[in-house]
């Protein structure tokens, strides 16, 4: 087990999502970097690590359980999607910063959600079916070269 799989071993489900949304915010640092310095290739590897990572947290939305938080947390990834694309295409420092500042609020978000006692009530009635589907491919997600 390396160290990222050992930080992330016994996180519940919101805490993986902290940590994916760290790892957005990290390659997001990457891109700004890249575009000051003008390195082309840099700037799209890091915007494609936010894409994927953005394209993971939206395919493991539930509808079907989440209602509207899910559908503001959709349109959310959507407007996020759109501003890292529209920043990496003009190699907009000011738009891949709007855009961290966005993650930053959600991600706060999600923090202060993963320490209230009901959440943390909830993971553990739901620990047999997790909040989120495939909430084991967060882990994995989470672990891999991107990550947190």
């Amino acid at each position: 087990m390396n160290y990222q799989d050992q930080m992330l071993a016994g996180k519940n489900p919101v805490e993986l999502v902290v940590a994916l949304y760290d790892g957005m915010l990290r390659f997001l640092s990457e891109a700004i970097a890249a575009v000051e310095r003008g390195d082309v290739s840099a700037r799209r590897i890091s915007i494609k690590y936010v894409f994927d990572i953005l394209m993971h947290l939206q395919s493991r939305l539930r509808m079907d359980v989440g209602g509207t938080s899910a559908q503001s947390l959709s349109e959310f990834y959507a407007a996020i999607f759109a501003l890292c694309l529209e920043g990496s295409r003009l190699s907009s420092v000011a738009r891949l910063e709007e855009a961290m500042a966005c993650i930053r609020d959600v991600r706060e978000a999600w923090t202060v959600a993963a320490r209230e006692p009901e959440v943390l009530a909830l993971l553990e009635r739901e620990s047999q079916e997790p909040v989120m589907s495939g909430a084991g491919d967060e882990e994995q997600m989470a672990g891999a070269r991107w990550s947190a």
